[in-house]
């Protein structure tokens, strides 16, 4: 068994009070009851996960919009787990929706699982989205610095030379400059 799913299936348990609907739900061969879930009224939020996050490991794209509203939830736990599934997936769009949701200023307190999942993509929107995070991550005070250290470390990861000048901005940045040298490290030179 997959470990996400593992994880989920644990914590679910125990949020739906282990009912015969989570058996039914974990059980179920059938992507069609799954996907039912999803748009019947109603239906618990443990449910709703459950059959998103089935339904995107299977590659089914009725998963995509519960998925990713479950990326940009509150509790990190069920964004986690929407962003392994969206991982899996393969629906074109969810590059474009992680880096909307990456670079959202209204919801920055819940883009660290967005920014994680546009490097784990390495889709063409993942750059150009982690860049401009982090600009808005290097004023003075602000709040969202593990926020700010996936995109250092992330920009890293991806080894793009677009990525060499916020990057060196980072390195003014007591809590970035460790992390921004790593990146800088693994970006090529240019000739």
């Amino acid at each position: 068994m997959d470990e996400e799913l593992r994880s989920l299936t644990e914590r679910l348990r125990q949020e739906s009070g282990a009912s015969a609907a989570y058996d039914r739900l974990v059980a179920t061969g059938d992507p069609d009851e799954l996907a039912e879930v999803l748009v019947a009224p109603g239906q618990p939020l443990w449910a709703r996960e459950l059959a998103a996050f089935r339904l995107g490991l299977a590659r089914d794209r009725r998963a995509f919009e519960s998925l990713v509203l479950l990326l940009n939830h509150r509790d990190p736990e069920r964004c986690v787990s929407a962003a392994h599934a969206l991982a899996r997936l393969g629906d074109p769009r969810t590059a474009r929706a992680a880096a909307a949701l990456a670079t959202n200023e209204l919801r920055v307190a819940y883009a660290l699982h967005p920014v994680r999942l546009l490097v784990e993509l390495r889709a063409p929107e993942a750059v150009p989205a982690l860049i401009t995070t982090l600009e808005r991550r290097l004023r003075p005070h602000d709040p969202y610095r593990r926020v700010a250290l996936a995109c250092v470390d992330g920009l890293g990861a991806l080894g793009d030379a677009r990525a060499r000048q916020v990057l060196n901005e980072a390195l003014a940045h007591p809590t970035l400059a460790e992390a921004a040298v790593r990146a800088l490290a693994l970006i090529p030179r240019q000739r």
